[in-house]
């Protein structure tokens, strides 16, 4: 499940945490949100944002088989 959470301070600092999405397309969902909350101050990647999407792929190779009758 893709979440963001955000923290607004009294001082009206805004900190965003974004968990369940892998990879750096964290920034593309977050791009706008950012822009109208103001200057981003510092960014720290989370764990996910270095995970890598694991695809699975599989050759099946069919050799027909021959009775030797």
């Amino acid at each position: 499940m893709e979440t963001l959470e955000f923290i607004i301070y009294p001082d009206g600092r805004v900190q965003e945490t974004v968990t369940g999405i892998i990879g750096s397309s964290c920034a593309e969902v977050t791009a706008a949100i950012e822009e109208k909350l103001g200057q981003v101050v510092s960014c720290e990647p989370t764990s996910e944002h270095f995970a890598q999407v694991m695809q699975s792929a599989e050759t099946v190779l069919h050799q027909p088989s021959y009775s030797e009758w």
